[in-house]
């Protein structure tokens, strides 16, 4: 599992893993009857061109072996975000997570998780066509926002754990759940999380079904920096407690001034809610977390535990209208780290 070396709070931040289990493909309906019916779930695995359908325009963002170019559909209009994949870059072992991520989002159809539409697969490259997210990465949106509120945090925690809920329920464990890997898109409605990244999420069945240690070690659960047996689902619930918290005060719960430090921080459930940063958190946000991050994963909050807790279903009566502007600062220097690289 790749780590980077943790850093005092509030600059702990986090770094990618490897991992190289694969799921079957499976078969999936057409984007039509996708469109004629939104309880259908799929993606159209076709063999053209993805530039014979959709203009490309822009260029949004490149990775290591990959670029995203805006499109837009020559017959509908609608705009997309089309990933290109040189296959040539590609070896076999991030070609193994690749097809995972593929298999995996074209089963998937929520809200909240960021959407697949079409696959065009080529001799030379791969081209996914996604959900188009006008807002980008989370953290940079309620950065660029200023004022920031209790309110708001519990809306994107609720998002996030009715996204996570419905993963659950396809029998599909993200495993990687951190601020990188959620985006938001702006609607007259409000902000909507969009839950991306699955490649390292793995079909699960029964309980305990996951084995391999993988994730970002300061989101990462307890039983997965063991990595003494099996897991279960439960790890993503445990990463949504820490993003939550991180939402509140700026920094993560867990630091150490070494990697060791870190981890045995996180083995044990070390943590506190320290003032002035959590003076005016309400009580129930605290109550939150703390049925989250604990070790026994039998006592740890299931996603529909969470969301009958009276933190997400409460109208905000005891939340304070803003969030402390000293944590409000935390998290804009948490984002600045990551975009100078230091992540």
């Amino acid at each position: 599992m790749g780590c980077v070396q943790p850093k005092p709070r509030p600059e702990a931040v986090p770094d990618k893993a490897n991992n190289t289990d694969s799921l079957p493909p499976k078969k999936v309906p057409s984007h039509h009857e996708v469109a004629e019916n939104p309880r259908t779930t799929g993606a159209v695995q076709n063999q053209g061109l993805v530039e014979d359908k959709y203009e490309l325009g822009q260029e949004l963002g490149r990775g290591g072996f990959s670029i995203v170019r805006e499109g837009r559909n020559r017959q509908t209009g609608e705009k997309v975000a089309v990933k290109f994949i040189e296959k040539k870059f590609v070896d076999q072992e991030e070609l193994k997570l690749l097809q995972r991520e593929i298999d995996i989002m074209a089963r998937v159809q929520h809200t909240n998780v960021l959407r697949l539409f079409e696959i065009f697969d080529t001799d030379q490259k791969l081209s996914l066509v996604m959900e188009l997210v006008n807002g980008g990465e989370l953290f940079y949106k309620i950065v660029d926002k200023g004022s920031y509120s209790e309110l708001e945090a519990r809306d994107i925690v609720r998002q996030l754990v009715e996204g996570v809920d419905y993963l659950h329920n396809q029998g599909i464990a993200h495993r990687d759940l951190k601020p990188e890997n959620l985006l938001c898109s702006e609607t007259e409605h409000g902000m909507i999380i969009k839950i991306a990244d699955f490649g390292l999420s793995k079909a699960f069945s029964g309980e305990s079904d996951l084995s391999t240690s993988c994730g970002t070690p300061d989101y990462a659960a307890p039983e997965v920096l063991r990595m003494d047996g099996a897991y279960d689902k439960s790890v993503d619930l445990w990463s949504i407690g820490v993003i939550t918290y991180v939402l509140l005060c700026g920094f993560p719960p867990f630091y150490g001034k070494s990697q060791a430090q870190l981890f045995e921080k996180i083995l044990n459930a070390d943590y506190d809610f320290p003032e002035p940063e959590w003076t005016q958190i309400s009580a129930e946000a605290k109550d939150f977390i703390g049925h989250l991050l604990v070790l026994d994963v039998k006592q740890r909050y299931n996603t529909k535990q969470c969301l009958d807790h009276p933190w997400l279903k409460s109208l905000g009566s005891s939340m304070t209208a803003n969030i402390n502007i000293s944590n409000k600062q935390f998290l804009n220097n948490y984002v600045d780290k990551r975009k100078a690289g230091k992540d």
